[in-house]
């Protein structure tokens, strides 16, 4: 985890502390529901929870000192950690991790930090969403230039930029609401799975006080499909950043300028160069979903282990479990706040679509020649011939615009008159039908 790229609320779900709470809950209600099943005395599951939850709450940087100094020792750290709980809640310590084994307590913990961690990246979609939305609807017949291969190609309006932006991330929230509930399973089956030592009562006890599924086979590990799929969806969520940063990247060229990242009072772009105002926000956004999808592989990697476990994936998620979920979070906000205080260049837009003369238009040209009784092969010559002549002579003292040059060719003019080419390329027929668009994809109304 690098701190110049994660927020605190996110960081916590991964901190010493916060695993060291979790996994006493988790003994603590494996040893209630054992209590209650006559497995343990209930007067020891009372004693652990009554001792053992100050010392969880209030656990120090000289605690977790403490634990790190046993698990020198023991090398193992769930033996460690019981260990010193076992120094601050006494006899009754014994009967903590009855017929559990370390996988039970490791699996459960990351499913729910993990889902803890997936209900702030929900959180953060959300306000990503309401920003795509409200900039969308406030450019919803803003003309620009649509491009393909980077080249001019129709107009469209920067509202539906957006919005197809919207609809993309709207999209990754589900699959990230159906990977929160694919990763949010419990496993306390004991050694390879089979609850030999302790009774599966216990499992759905301590699922349901965690707000988790019961994993139906887990071989004492919690089967790394589920997490495999996690964080692909993490991965697919960062090429959505991707995909709109680099949009914004491109809009900010010196040579396109159609709409630009917020520059701050007293912000500087280049070290050499004053005039700089440079699309660091989106070019950091780019380079961070880059590292999120690298945490993708690693992650279906997991998914083969030895048998019934072993403990390859372990290290790894070590890694992916904080790193993937802080970088993702953070670049939710950046991108969040990004959207929010975008500069858009209307006058711009509209220039940049004129910049060509008028050719953008050619495809409404093509279909009404075809309606006026021209073969589609002959309308399209016709069109293209006048198109190039107008590209090739722009900037040129000759150069005519596209309406000009298809109303000096015969073949075009014998078809359409002045008037019913005007009707052809009226750029409002590109917008027909962007209500219908904005209803498919926020709704009627």
């Amino acid at each position: 985890m690098v701190p110049r790229y994660a927020r605190s609320e996110m960081t916590a779900i991964w901190s010493p502390a916060s695993r060291y709470r979790i996994w006493f809950e988790i003994e603590a209600l494996a040893a209630e529901a054992m209590g209650r099943l006559g497995t343990i005395p209930a007067e020891a599951a009372a004693a652990i929870r009554e001792k053992g939850a100050p010392l969880a709450a209030a656990i120090s940087e000289a605690d977790i000192a403490r634990i790190d100094e046993i698990e020198r020792e023991t090398r193992h750290d769930v033996i460690a950690f019981l260990t010193w709980m076992a120094e601050g809640i006494g006899e009754s310590a014994r009967f903590m991790h009855q017929g559990l084994t370390s996988s039970d307590v490791l699996d459960t913990c990351l499913s729910v930090q993990l889902a803890r961690a997936a209900d702030l990246l929900l959180a953060e979609l959300d306000r990503l969403l309401a920003a795509l939305r409200r900039r969308a609807e406030e450019h919803k017949y803003t003309p620009t230039i649509g491009r393909s291969h980077g080249i001019h190609a129709e107009p469209t309006t920067f509202g539906l930029k957006l919005a197809g932006h919207y609809a993309e991330f709207m999209r990754n929230r589900a699959r990230l609401v159906a990977a929160r509930a694919e990763i949010a399973t419990c496993a306390i089956s004991g050694a390879v799975g089979t609850f030999a030592a302790v009774d599966p009562r216990v499992e759905a006890f301590v699922a349901e006080k965690l707000g988790l599924a019961v994993e139906p086979v887990s071989t004492q590990v919690i089967p790394r499909d589920r997490h495999a799929a996690f964080f692909c969806t993490l991965a697919v969520i960062a090429s959505g950043i991707e995909r709109l940063a680099v949009e914004v990247r491109h809009l900010q060229r010196s040579e396109v300028r159609e709409a630009e990242e917020y520059f701050h009072p007293g912000q500087k772009g280049s070290s050499a160069m004053p005039h700089k105002r440079n699309p660091v926000l989106s070019e950091n956004l780019t380079g961070l979903a880059r590292v999120v999808r690298g945490f993708a592989m690693p992650a279906l990697e997991n998914v083969a282990l030895w048998h019934e476990r072993d403990i390859s994936h372990s290290s790894v998620e070590r890694f992916i479990g904080p790193d993937a979920t802080i970088t993702l979070d953070f670049a939710l906000a950046r991108l969040t706040g990004m959207i929010d205080r975008l500069t858009v260049y209307p006058a711009r837009m509209e220039a940049n679509l004129e910049s060509l003369g008028g050719v953008v238009h050619s495809q409404k040209v093509l279909l009404a020649l075809t309606q006026a009784g021209l073969s589609r092969e002959g309308a399209y010559r016709a069109v293209q011939r006048a198109a190039m002549a107008t590209w090739t002579a722009l900037g040129q003292p000759e150069a005519r615009s596209f309406r000009d040059n298809l109303l000096a060719d015969e073949e075009v003019a014998g078809r359409l008159d002045a008037a019913a080419l005007d009707k052809a390329i009226d750029p409002q027929r590109d917008f027909r039908h962007v209500e219908t668009i904005f209803a498919r994809v926020f709704g009627a109304g």
